[in-house]
């Protein structure tokens, strides 16, 4: 978290217009009125953060907490807190109806606790019909924001606090980025750094593109800052995140890759795991294949998209390669690193997708033999391309196909998996099992989970482990001294 001496800061005058001060100045305003509430109420007032979506979505959510925590609210994991703010996800139409849900049951709450301030914030908040529609139908929720100005959460709540009136801030899209504001990280031992923000590909089945932005990078020495900051806190893991890492650095006044940024991480002496998420097979270059090959830090992992194994398909997406183009890749990807773990994602029964293109997406699957892969039933989302093409896919021939690629996910990994029973592999320990009294849960350099006995003292070191059975997409393990 970056030191911020709230006391120091002026209040008497107008805020300053240069950011991260103005932040500040409002973060300062914030805690004063916090202030007032604890000695009204004889304790400070909570707050809990409900994140949807993904990991970019998480990252944010540790900064809106920062925010708060500096301005003197404490964390609940109630949502009968005085302020309960959900970070939305907008990937799919079925998402958006689950905040829904979720937004009406904070209704009743607050019937119970008046004082109580609901914020929503996150992509979903970047959808115009859906402003409009929390506006009619939930008159209680009182901030809304979006993606593009998470980090003026301060400044917003002090306008609810100070008028009592609804605050609805939403902007377009930005270039700005806002470094230098507090963040609470979620473990002591492992962080995720974001390297760049929005997203340029415009797969057509995708909203992303349009909630968060077109792709804007950060400075490299900004985020080695950032990590240099997290080791000192303790952090041995970071995660380096972007919609495309791989496109990282574009954007930039001296334009970089994302290899010489890998690089530069990895010259940081306390980080022992570097990961990063995700990866677009169109721009997966031959340097980054060579910087992971060479580099002792860098996970033995790749998260590598696929969405489908026919041309046409993929044609259909916007995706911007070919059946051959990946397995190509793969290879090179393989040649280089034998003992990488390949993970990837694929959406069944896009709109037009005929059993031979199905087939296709079976072969490649085969082929490749992904340690594990994250299926999608195809989600009509409004407001993409692929939700105006005619052929969508019969619900009952999709989930059919569905499942049988289930059964071939399930086969060819499993051999995989194996082959690493009765090896002992580094693992970073990260919890205490809940399922198992006794047993901790550590996280293999490829990414699958292992379960064993230890104690709880060991959480945030790494550590030997013998792998002494696989069960499937994770495994069993003994302590290995």
């Amino acid at each position: 978290m970056y030191e911020i001496d709230l006391d120091k800061i002026d209040l008497t005058g107008h805020p300053p217009d240069k950011e991260p001060e103005r932040q500040y100045y409002f973060m300062a305003k914030c805690r004063e009125y916090v202030q007032r509430l604890n000695e009204k109420w004889g304790h400070p007032p909570t707050y809990t953060t409900v994140t949807f979506g993904c990991q970019m979505n998480s990252k944010d959510s540790e900064k809106l907490s920062g925010i708060l925590e500096i301005a003197g609210f404490i964390p609940s994991e109630s949502e009968e807190a005085t302020l309960v703010i959900y970070n939305t996800c907008t990937v799919r139409e079925n998402a958006n109806t689950k905040v829904y849900g979720r937004i009406g049951y904070l209704g009743s709450l607050k019937k119970k606790h008046p004082e109580m301030i609901i914020a929503l914030c996150g992509c979903m908040m970047q959808e115009e019909q859906v402003v409009e529609k929390i506006k009619k139908s939930y008159p209680f929720v009182d901030i809304i924001f979006g993606t593009h100005n998470i980090f003026r959460l301060a400044e917003l709540l002090y306008q609810r606090l100070l008028k009592k009136k609804r605050v609805i801030e939403l902007w377009e899209n930005t270039d700005q980025i806002v470094e230098e504001l507090p963040s609470e990280i979620k473990y002591s031992f492992k962080a995720g750094v974001n390297i760049m923000f929005g997203c340029n590909n415009f797969c057509s089945y995708c909203i992303v593109p349009y909630v968060r932005g077109r792709e804007r990078s950060r400075r490299m020495e900004d985020i080695l800052d950032e990590v240099k900051r997290l080791t000192d806190q303790g952090i041995i893991e970071v995660m380096l995140l972007g919609q495309n890492v791989n496109s990282y650095g574009k954007t930039l006044q001296d334009p970089i890759t994302f290899a010489k940024l890998l690089q530069q991480v990895e010259q940081i002496e306390k980080i022992k795991r570097i990961r990063f998420m995700t990866s677009h097979p169109k721009d997966l270059s031959d340097e980054l294949i060579e910087v992971m090959k060479n580099s002792k830090k860098i996970c033995r992992h790749l998260h590598l998209p696929v969405q489908s194994g026919s041309t046409r398909i993929l044609q259909q997406m916007n995706r911007k390669y070919t059946k051959e183009d990946y397995l190509h890749l793969v290879e090179r990807i393989r040649d280089a690193i034998p003992d990488i773990s390949l993970t990837t994602d694929i959406i069944v029964g896009f709109p037009g997708e005929t059993e031979q293109d199905f087939e296709e997406t079976l072969d490649i699957v085969r082929r490749v033999c992904y340690d594990s892969a994250y299926t999608f039933l195809y989600s009509k989302r409004s407001g993409t391309p692929a939700a105006q093409l005619k052929e969508q896919i019969e619900p009952q021939i999709a989930k059919e196909r569905f499942q049988r690629l289930l059964k071939v996910i399930q086969e060819t990994s499993s051999e995989r998996l194996k082959k690493l029973t009765g090896t002992i592999q580094q693992v970073l320990v990260e919890e205490q099992n809940t399922q198992q009294s006794g047993y901790l849960t550590g996280r293999l350099d490829n990414n699958l989970l292992v379960h064993f006995l230890g104690e709880k003292s060991l959480i945030g070191q790494l550590h030997n482990v013998k792998l002494t059975e696989c069960k499937g997409f994770y495994y069993f393990g003994e302590l290995n001294y």
